[in-house]
This record gives structure tokens, sequence and C-alpha cells, in this order.
């Protein structure tokens, strides 16, 4: 049976404590995953310098520069795939994380295949992100004068201006466009971006649609075209025309 990912996949694990690190590194490596282990935020800017990488790994609790600032930085710098790491019960750190662009996160303490199923998830939606394939209808999504091009995976405002957009918010979006104006819940969404490795922890499809509405929305705090269904979960407003 052909694995999910293949022997170009690299990993850059960021995490302090070389045991941990160790451990990791040998059981994705078992997978055809080839896992890089740095411990701080210098080791990995120079790592990142010397060589490319399909998905990082980022423990937030390290010494000298913080997971966070991290997780910022790289956000803004490139599109790469990051999955945080987080203690058990920070719900905070996860939800920051998250508002800062990770694609996903794992609690620690967590089982090594729960963090191979989430690594071939976000890669899994890594690589489609870049695949080419025209979808049945059309390769251009087009509302309230926005135009999403989903082979080439751009969103143009109105304006003309290209938004930039994470892969996990693309995917959001793509799924609110194919079904406008249909009331969806926080599971199903979850369930339509993340796959069925995802989480159960629902703020983080709140924590995306934010971050959607602070880039489409003319005032994210009164959104008009992803609205709030109380008690049940998002509706996606705009008549939406397939090209």
């Amino acid at each position: 049976m052909r694995e999910d990912v293949t022997k170009t996949d690299a990993i850059l694990l960021v995490e302090d404590d070389a045991e941990i690190g160790e451990l990791i590194s040998r059981y994705l490596a078992t997978h055809q995953i080839e896992a890089a282990v740095v411990a701080d935020g210098r080791a990995m800017d120079a790592t990142l310098a010397a060589r490319d990488f399909d998905l990082v790994i980022l423990d937030l609790n390290l010494p000298g520069e913080d997971g966070l600032s991290i997780c910022r930085r790289l956000r803004d710098g490139a599109n790469l795939p990051i999955i945080i790491v987080t203690a058990q019960g920070e719900d905070v750190d996860r939800i920051i994380g998250l508002e800062m662009g990770a694609d996903d996160y794992i609690v620690k303490p967590f089982n090594p295949r729960e963090l191979l199923a989430r690594v071939r998830s976000v890669l899994r939606r890594s690589r489609a992100s870049a695949q080419t394939k025209e979808p049945a209808g059309g390769r251009f999504y087009q509302f309230e004068g926005w135009r999403v091009d989903i082979m080439a995976h751009q969103v143009t405002a109105p304006t003309g201006m290209k938004i930039a957009l994470t892969g996990a918010e693309f995917d959001l979006l793509y799924a609110l466009c194919e079904r406008p104006n249909r009331v969806l819940t926080r599971d199903q969404l979850i369930g339509l971006t993340h796959g069925p490795t995802a989480s159960p922890f629902q703020r983080s499809i709140d924590v995306l649609i934010s971050r959607l509405r602070q880039k489409l929305e003319s005032d994210p705090k009164n959104p008009k075209l992803i609205q709030t269904v109380r008690s049940e979960g998002y509706l996606f407003a705009p008549q939406v025309l397939r090209a």
C-alpha cells in the first residue's frame, strides 16, 4: 500500500528536550518522514536558511525566543505549514498560536501515532494546495467583487489586490464557497478543513473564522460575508458564482 507521505517529505522539529526530539525523529523515520531536530529559534533559523522543509513542528515552551514569537515570524516570512505543540491545559497558548497562523496543534503528552496522523493530514492539505487539478464546474469562485482562483490558490480583493491566505484559511474559504447560504456547524467545518484526524477543539474553527474575517470583511466586528448563527455555526452569506 502506498504511504500518504513520501521519502521526500522533510520535517523540522523545534524541541529543546533532546530525548523527546530523538524519540520523535526515530518514530517518524520509520514512517518514511525525515525529521531534523533543533533546540531553539536561532538554530531553527540557521537550519531553514540551509535547506528546505515541508513542515515545522514547533514546541511553544522553548528557551530564549518563545514559540509564539517564532510562530509569528514563520508565518510572516513564508507559507510553511506549522504544527504547534502545547502543554496540557494551555488553551490560551493554543488559541494564540492558531490566531498567529499555525495549521494545527497537538497537546503534550501525546501518542506518536497521533502526531503522525496530524503530520500526514497537514502535509496532505499542503500538497493539495499545490496541485493544479481543476474542480468540476470551473476554477474560479466570485462573490461581492472577490475572486478565488482554486488552481493557483490565489484570492483577489475587489480592489485587485492579492490577499495572502494560509493553507488552513484557504481550505476554510474553499469549504464556505462550496456551500454558500447554508448553516455549517463547527464540527462540519472541522471535518471539511482538517479531515478525519481533526481535533475536537472547536475553538480552532472560531479562530480560523476570525482570521478569515480580518482579511475579507470591511468591518470584521460586524461581518456581512461570514455570519455567525447563534448556537448553530456559521453561514457564508454572499451569492457565489463559479466560472
